[in-house]
Parts: structure tokens; C-alpha cells; sequence
């Protein structure tokens, strides 16, 4: 009798990296659609196109791996590797800061902004679920302090200056807005925010750009008059 050799799938490696890789995926997409309370892990792994102990056997269960595929979203909008090399680099804090604000504008309004990796955290937003802290920890506080000690050299104060945390939230607020806002119905109210249009969608980064620098400036003049400088 001639046993046959299962048939390799083409373009798939075999290997337990490339499956785990594969189910994270899978996951992000299918916690996109229907968030976390209805996934299954079952559904997961069988859109991975592996079994259904994938799931435990890589992440433990379909919490761990829910946990993971929020911190793999938060790290595909910016990684904390690339943003300490930004804010360690040269050149001045506020210029850096423009820099930021260019790459997290122009991921959240790209044309294919409908990827799992924004609604998946904007579902995350809207209701947090028991991974949030793992979230919390590992990527958003991180990033925070880097680009809080950004602000506080713009605005000349301690990164614990009651100014930082203010500005800080004037400058995420807008992608708060675009990230967990319902797509249709802002484009209903702003059609030209949401434009495909790459000219529109680079007056939108370059005006998100604007007007978070003119308030920090505004911001620091103000702290500075407060000083007697």
C-alpha cells in the first residue's frame, strides 16, 4: 500500500512560527468582525487553516490570544522601538513630534483603514475587555511617557507638569474620534475628512500636524507669561 504525503498547502510553512503567526491573523480578523465575546476559538483556528488545539497549544486560550492580537495591533500603528529612535534621534522635540503625528494620522486615515487592526481596537476602546491591561501595560503607558517627555521639552515643564497630560489629550483626541467613530456616518457629516483622495488625505495629516503644534506652542507661551519669563 503507498502511503501518501499530505499535500503542502503553496506558499505555507509548515513550521510552529509560521502557524502561530497565521492564527494570530486569523484571530485579528475574526475579533474585528465579531468582537471578543463571539469568537471561537474554533472559528480561529479553522480560518488559520489549522486545528483546534492550535489555539491553546500557542496562546494558551482564546483570552491569551486575544490579549496578543491587542498588543500586535497597537504595535502595528507604531512600534515602541521606532518611537524611542524618534525621540532619541536629533533634531528638536517639537519637529519629532510632527514626525509622530504624520505616521499615526496617516495609518488611521489610509484607505485601507478598514483593516482588523483598527477595529479591533477600536472595539477594545468602546469596551474594554479583562486584556485591557495587558494592553495597558505593554504598549500604551510605554509610548505615553516617551511622547510625554516630547511635549514637556516643547512646553518647557517636568513631564509631571498638569500641562503635559492636558496637551497629550488634545493631540490623541482626534484619533480617538477617527478610530472608534462609525465610518459611514462620519463620512455622512465630514465627507472630506474620509476622502480616498491621497492629496485630501495629506491636507488632513498635515492639518492634524498644525494644530496640535499651534496649541503647544499657544501652551507654552502661556506657561512661560505665567513664569515671568
Amino acid at each position: 500500500m503507498i502511503r501518501k504525503t499530505p499535500r503542502k498547502l503553496p506558499g505555507r510553512r509548515e513550521d510552529g512560527a509560521s502557524t502561530k503567526a497565521q492564527i494570530l491573523e486569523a484571530a485579528g480578523e475574526i475579533f474585528a468582525e465579531k468582537g471578543f465575546d463571539r469568537a471561537t476559538g474554533k472559528e480561529i483556528a479553522e480560518r488559520a487553516g489549522s486545528n483546534s488545539a492550535a489555539v491553546n497549544y500557542y496562546y494558551g486560550g482564546i483570552e491569551g490570544l486575544y490579549a496578543e492580537v491587542l498588543v500586535e495591533a497597537h504595535r502595528r500603528l507604531l512600534t515602541y522601538d521606532r518611537l524611542v529612535a524618534l525621540a532619541e534621534g536629533p533634531g528638536a522635540s517639537i519637529d519629532k513630534l510632527k514626525i509622530l503625528i504624520g505616521l499615526i494620522a496617516g495609518t488611521i486615515t489610509a484607505s485601507a483603514s478598514s483593516a482588523w487592526v483598527l477595529r479591533v481596537l477600536s472595539r477594545e476602546i468602546l469596551a474594554p475587555s479583562s486584556a485591557f491591561p495587558v494592553l495597558l501595560k505593554q504598549e500604551i503607558l510605554p509610548k505615553k511617557e516617551v511622547v510625554a517627555g516630547l511635549v514637556a521639552d516643547i512646553l518647557g515643564v517636568p513631564v509631571a507638569h498638569p500641562a503635559v497630560g492636558r496637551c497629550l489629550l488634545n493631540i490623541v483626541s482626534p484619533f480617538a474620534i477617527l478610530l472608534v467613530g462609525n465610518r459611514q456616518l462620519l463620512s455622512q457629516v465630514l465627507p472630506e475628512l474620509l476622502s480616498p483622495e491621497p492629496a485630501a488625505q495629506g491636507a488632513i495629516i498635515a492639518h492634524f500636524q498644525r494644530f496640535a503644534l499651534a496649541g503647544l506652542e499657544a501652551a507654552a507661551a502661556e506657561l512661560r507669561r505665567e513664569k515671568g519669563d
